[in-house]
């Protein structure tokens, strides 16, 4: 509703209040009085029994609105100026969204103490505050400022590695278009931005392979890709040069699968699925190709990693697999052969024209 302030009196009223017809007439041919002119003691926009505030009130409040306004004008400059760095989109979304919540608690970023005050109050992990010391830091940059940072410890966790089966299970669940990208996630161990940025150029469909162009200053990879995989690709429209232009961004492609996972979850009576994320399915891959080549030079390369220390950890994740759990499979013509091979089974022995082989469950 729109408020007017009337010159004679100085008090606020409406058209469509009780009081609008006494001072319509003023409103079209006078000036409304300004705010510098009304006393500071006059009471605005309240009923008297219900309470009132005073000016100096609204204008200290309108003051902090005026605060709060300059500084999402600073996001934004902050949005472009990581852009023109060279930071991923998600960076660049996750680092933008920490400030705006900071900018909802209180949170002066003009102010390193404000900021540094807001982040103490907040009842958040030690990562999430780490995240938001790097945000804020990564403003000041910008802005030209420095600041002694509070401490915060990253506490690294060990990543949950789900079965096989479950994150089968999963992409059956979803639609055509989220189940291939899983299935992609599955067997190249991709990031969800080197997923999301895939074009039907980076697809070889007569070798049947796939190329990835690396995200996070990570290596470039090629990998085979499974017939399971090229049929499911065969199956999406291919009306743009982007596979999964279907989804207007990545933010938007991981709400409908969490939808799709939480579904999952339900119907298959197995909470375990709620786990698993895009980045889960990268971990399982890293994980497996250690498992079956206990070689971490050569998971350092399938999973485009430039520092070791990256990788190691897929050294402790792969004690927590049943080495002595496999699934057997037994083929008799080439083809079955083939399509083992294609669907990671690797060959144990072979008796009486049949081979043998064998995959981790």
């Amino acid at each position: 509703m729109q408020r007017y302030i009337c010159r004679d009196c100085g008090f606020r009223f409406s058209l469509n209040g009780s009081d609008g017809s006494k001072h319509a007439q003023k409103i079209h041919t006078q000036f409304l009085k300004s705010m510098q002119a009304i006393p500071y003691y006059r009471q605005i926009c309240a009923a008297q029994p219900k309470g009132a505030k005073n000016l100096a009130a609204a204008l200290s409040e309108k003051q902090a609105a005026g605060l709060n306004e300059a500084a999402k004008g600073k996001i934004i400059e902050f949005l472009w100026w990581m852009k023109k760095q060279g930071y991923s989109e998600a960076t660049i979304e996750g680092r933008t969204r920490v400030l705006k919540v900071l900018i909802k608690r209180g949170a002066n970023l003009l102010d390193p103490e404000s900021v540094k005050d807001v982040i103490a109050q907040q009842r958040w992990s030690e990562g999430r505050k780490a995240n938001a010391v790097k945000a804020y830091t990564n403003f000041l940059r910008m802005i030209g400022g420095t600041w002694q940072p509070p401490i915060c410890r990253d506490v690294r966790k060990i990543p949950f590695i789900p079965l096989e089966r479950e994150i089968d299970d999963l992409i059956a669940s979803c639609n055509q278009y989220i189940a291939a990208f899983l299935r992609i996630g599955k067997e190249t161990g991709a990031r969800a931005g080197e997923i999301y940025n895939l074009r039907w150029s980076d697809i070889d469909f007569e070798r049947q392979t796939i190329r990835i162009t690396a995200e996070k200053n990570s290596n470039p990879r090629i990998f085979r890709i499974s017939n399971t995989l090229i049929a499911m690709l065969n199956k999406l429209p291919k009306d743009n040069e982007r596979i999964f232009h279907h989804y207007a961004s990545l933010k938007h492609l991981r709400r409908c699968f969490q939808r799709y996972r939480k579904r999952a979850a339900l119907k298959l009576g197995n909470p375990r699925i709620l786990q698993i994320s895009f980045h889960t399915l990268r971990h399982w891959k890293g994980t497996m190709e250690y498992a079956k080549t206990k070689d971490i030079l050569h998971v350092m390369q399938v999973l485009g990693h430039k520092k070791i220390q990256n990788t190691l950890i897929y050294t402790q994740l792969v004690k927590n697999i049943k080495e002595d759990e496999y699934i057997c499979k037994i083929a008799r013509t080439p083809s079955e052969i083939q399509e083992l091979i294609e669907n990671g089974f690797e060959f144990v022995c072979q008796k009486d024209d049949m081979a043998f082989f064998r995959k981790r469950k």
